[in-house]
C-alpha cells in the first residue's frame, strides 16, 4: 500500500484513534510562546494538515473571535473529527490548498505547518508551492534522527506506525526550508517526549536524565538522544 494513502483510507486513524490530539495544547502552547516571543500578532491563520483540529481549537480558544482560524485537512476521517469544533472564527475544509491554483488563493497572515512535511513524498515541492499561502509559516518538525535512533535501530519507527518517510536533523530540517526559498526569523528545539505524559513507567523514568541534558544544551540532547523536534517560524 502506498505510505500516502493511508491517511485517506483510515489506516492512520486506526493507527492512531485520536490522531494524537492530546498532544495539541501542548503544541498550542509551544506556538504561542514562538509568535510572542517574535511579535506577530496574525488575524488570519490557516494550518495545513490540520488533523483532528484541535490545535486550532486550542488557539482559538486563546485568541477569541478577533482572530479567523481555517483548517485544511485530505484525510476524510480526520474532517469528521474536525468539523464538529467549528465556531464563527473557526472552520474547516476537506482539501489541499497547497494544490489549489494561486490566483484564486486567499492570503493568510500565518500558516501552521505542524508535523506535517516528513508525511509527504515530494516534501521540496510542497514547500516550494505554500510559501504563496501567507506571510508568515510556522513549522513543528520532528527530529527523528538522533544518535540514539541510528544506534539502537528504532529510526523507522515512525514510517509503520505514524506515516514518517523523511528523517531531519536541525540542519537537515532548516536547510530544506532556505534551499526552498524561505527565510529564517526564529527556531527553537520542543521536547514532547519530555514534557507530556507517558503511560510507560520506563519511559517516565528516562525523563529525569533527558530534561536534565536537555536543559543543559538542547542542540547535544537532540543530537544525541533525540526525541525533540525543531519549531521554525520563517517568512
Amino acid at each position: 500500500m502506498p505510505i500516502g494513502s493511508m491517511y485517506e483510507n483510515g489506516t492512520y486513524l486506526a493507527r492512531n484513534p485520536t490522531w494524537h490530539a492530546e498532544d495539541s495544547p501542548w503544541k498550542a502552547k509551544q506556538i504561542i510562546n514562538m509568535l510572542r516571543r517574535n511579535h506577530v500578532k496574525p488575524t488570519t491563520v490557516c494550518e495545513i494538515g490540520c488533523g483532528a483540529g484541535e490545535i486550532l481549537r486550542c488557539l482559538a480558544d486563546e485568541y477569541g473571535g478577533d482572530v479567523d482560524f481555517s483548517g485544511y485537512e485530505i484525510s476524510p476521517q480526520a474532517y469528521e473529527i474536525c468539523k464538529e469544533k467549528e465556531r464563527p472564527n473557526l472552520h474547516f475544509l476537506l482539501e489541499n490548498l497547497v494544490e489549489r491554483e494561486a490566483a484564486i488563493d486567499r492570503a493568510f497572515d500565518l500558516v501552521l505547518v505542524i508535523d506535517v512535511i516528513e508525511h509527504i513524498e515530494d516534501c521540496f515541492g510542497f514547500l516550494r508551492q505554500m510559501r504563496t499561502k501567507g506571510e508568515f509559516k510556522l513549522f513543528h518538525i520532528p527530529l527523528d534522527v538522533s544518535v540514539e535512533s541510528v544506534l539502537l535501530g528504532f529510526i523507522l519507527d515512525g514510517r509503520a506506525s505514524a506515516g514518517h518517510i523523511h528523517y531531519f536533523t536541525k540542519e537537515t530540517a532548516l536547510a530544506a526550508l532556505q534551499d526552498t526559498g524561505y527565510t529564517i526569523i526564529d527556531s527553537c528545539h520542543t521536547c514532547g517526549y519530555i514534557d507530556l505524559p507517558n503511560p510507560r513507567w520506563k519511559a517516565n523514568l528516562l525523563k529525569i536524565p533527558r530534561g536534565m541534558f536537555f536543559a543543559l544544551h538542547q542542540d547535544w540532547a537532540a543530537r544525541i538522544m533525540g526525541r525533540c523536534s525543531l519549531l521554525v517560524l520563517a517568512k
